[in-house]
């Protein structure tokens, strides 16, 4: 039973510093560009 709580212990952390590098250094926001694009309006 030890065992189990041992490796689970270690898995919960490696995975907490794996979120927390992905917070740090995981910056995979698509970069942004400015679409413009006439508009007609037909008034009548």
């Amino acid at each position: 039973m030890g065992r189990i709580i041992k490796w689970l212990f270690i898995l919960i952390v490696l995975l907490a510093l794996v979120v927390l590098g992905y917070a740090l250094f995981g910056d995979f926001s698509a970069p942004g560009e400015d679409v413009t694009k006439p508009v007609v309006i037909d008034v009548d």
